[in-house]
């Protein structure tokens, strides 16, 4: 098992596979086959490690082979239209991240319901954004970068991972709450942003924490606030933007779905197996070892959560008028 999360951990793995080795769960109707997971993102980002860990334990679990099979592209729709088109037999299953609540409302029409599409299995994981800035900005507080943006309105600009993307998203959700003019530098990836904040191009940027805690630490950048509700552990002197500004939240989260129709006392099973994987020590600490924190919510949870996310991050878009065509 050990060696299993190892691999699944690594940007090169390509399948978790665990042979079978137990007899109870042969008895089991289901699985008796290698189940898909469908992730719409390139090997070697936070959804496709953490659908590898994941699947990892269930491969443990059941008995049986679990297949990432990466379909990036159009802000992960790709993914997402194959695994809603896919048979509901329950042996294709959907890994996704905020971006897919972001994409119902940057594209105009998507071949599948975002909602109504899928049944929710479990919200599996979270991890926050910060906003950092480079060290020559005299702010080393958000009260501080609010203050400089007040005072001179659209002076100040900050990076994301490009147009549309969460870090964008998170950046405008800040500015529209608390009434600034922050202008928006989108880039072709994260790393491409870090690196011109680093060099003092862009005074700020929206970032995922676990890539930008080495340059926090190394002092190249100064870290101004966390997007979760709460302070975090990696950087507990860092101040939440909810302390500030009440009610903001802009966490990336990541959740696994089946197409609709699959047969309840298969869903049951899927749901026990993912949600039990999620729960185990030792997946929950290669889950946090990979810079999220676990969560292994209900589908309830994630059937409110969804359309909540969904509805938030549409209307983000439409007023902070936000194009892919830009």
């Amino acid at each position: 098992m050990r060696h299993a999360l190892h691999a699944a951990a690594s940007v090169l793995a390509l399948t978790a596979a665990v042979p079978f080795s137990g007899t109870a769960i042969a008895a089991q109707p289901y699985p008796t086959k290698a189940v898909r997971i469908i992730v719409g993102f390139p090997p070697g980002g936070t959804a496709d490690i953490l659908a590898r860990i994941i699947g990892a334990k269930l491969a443990d679990t059941w008995g049986q082979s679990i297949v990432i099979d990466n379909r990036s592209g159009a802000g992960s729709t790709l993914g997402a239209e194959i695994a809603a088109r896919s048979s509901p037999d329950g042996y294709t299953l959907h890994f996704i991240s905020s971006s897919y609540a972001a994409s119902a409302g940057l594209y105009g029409k998507l071949n599948y319901d975002p909602v109504k599409s899928f049944a929710p299995i479990s919200l599996a994981a979270s991890t926050p954004q910060i906003l950092i800035a480079h060290p020559s900005i005299p702010a080393k507080s958000l009260d501080d970068v609010l203050a400089l943006a007040k005072a001179s309105p659209g002076k100040f600009n900050y990076g994301s991972a490009g147009q549309g993307s969460t870090t964008h998203l998170a950046g405008e959700l800040l500015w529209s709450m608390t009434g600034v003019k922050v202008i928006h530098v989108p880039y072709k990836g994260g790393a491409l942003a870090m690196t011109d904040t680093i060099a003092g191009h862009i005074q700020y940027m929206m970032f995922t924490v676990p890539p930008a805690l080495p340059h926090v630490k190394a002092g190249r950048v100064r870290a101004i606030t966390v997007t979760s509700l709460k302070r975090i552990t990696s950087l507990p002197d860092v101040q939440a933007a909810a302390e500030i500004v009440k009610g903001y939240e802009a966490t990336n989260w990541y959740a696994a779905l089946a197409p609709v129709g699959v047969p309840k006392s298969t869903l049951d099973r899927i749901v026990a197996g993912v949600r039990g994987a999620i729960k185990d020590p030792a997946v929950s600490k290669a889950i946090e070892n990979a810079g999220a924190d676990p969560i292994g919510g209900s589908p309830e949870e994630l059937a409110k959560y969804l359309p909540a996310e969904i509805a938030k991050w549409t209307k983000v878009i439409k007023e902070a008028n936000v194009s892919l065509k830009e």
